[in-house]
């Protein structure tokens, strides 16, 4: 009786230490690890925070950052990969995990402000990645604002109340997307999700609505290696004529139809 007694001693130890933490509230467990995007987003100066589609980083989003650079936009660029490594679909429709890294970025936008509350902050994504930019920016506080916010082919519903994100934004949303993108974002959103333009629901705030500027593919964005598929408005002649003045004036200027217009030539091309 006493040899059982001494081999299960280390074992009754260990749950009297166990309880008496949990009695005086000591974790048992190991704290998350801080965010590895922290300390980039904490460097000062601007910001300009990029999150990819549902693919995660790819050579379309470091050309289009690229091609911002080239157009003066001078900011830390820092790219965050909200699909968690597990791209594709499932990154697509995971509606819980997605709510997660939509605070995360929240918290990354915050951690930056925290560090240089004066400094302006971009944010721009990327088909599937516009939809985790807008929950971002909900989760925000009341007295958060960003200066410029740029959705590619955004992967949100048309009829999705944007008011709340528009709260958030000092100077425009501007939303890009094509008529011609109808093998990802007609077929493939059927399928798995929904990707379009958007259009002002009832109840929604107009007032805000008027910093949403929407651009319908023009065919004379051609000559900067947009085609009006999924990814043209990623190239970096692009970014560079058409996405940096929006973000950086001062750099450029860029001629901008109106929708209308935009859709009447995408619908009645001219002839060559």
């Amino acid at each position: 009786m006493a040899r059982m007694f001494r081999s299960g001693f280390p074992l009754i130890l260990f749950l009297i230490f166990a309880l008496a933490s949990a009695a005086l509230g000591q974790p048992t467990t190991d704290p998350d690890p801080p965010d590895p995007l922290l300390s980039a987003v904490s460097a000062h100066g601007p910001l300009l925070l990029h999150l990819p589609g549902i693919g995660g980083p790819r050579l379309c989003d470091h050309r289009m950052l690229a091609g911002l650079r080239d157009g003066g936009v001078k900011a830390n660029f820092v790219i965050c990969d909200w699909t968690e490594n597990d791209p594709g679909i499932a990154a697509l429709q995971g509606y819980a995990r997605n709510r997660r890294e939509a605070q995360r970025i929240a918290d990354l936008i915050l951690a930056h402000i925290a560090a240089d509350p004066d400094s302006p902050i971009y944010l721009t994504a990327h088909s599937g990645g516009c939809g985790l930019a807008v929950w971002a920016l909900e989760k925000l506080p009341p007295d958060v604002k960003l200066q410029i916010v740029l959705l590619i082919a955004p992967a949100l519903s048309p009829g999705y109340d944007l008011t709340r994100a528009l709260h958030h934004v000092d100077g425009n949303m501007y939303a890009f997307s094509s008529l011609l993108d109808t093998v990802v974002l007609e077929t493939g959103t059927r399928l798995f999700g929904t990707i379009d333009g958007f259009v002002q629901p009832p109840g929604a705030d107009p007032l805000f609505y008027q910093k949403l500027i929407q651009r319908t593919y023009q065919r004379d964005w051609a000559r900067y290696n947009d085609f009006g598929d999924h990814i043209g408005a990623m190239s970096r002649p692009f970014a560079k004529a058409i996405l940096a003045p929006l973000i950086c004036p001062a750099t450029g200027s860029t001629t901008q139809p109106s929708d209308a217009a935009a859709r009447a030539e995408t619908r009645n091309p001219k002839s060559e």
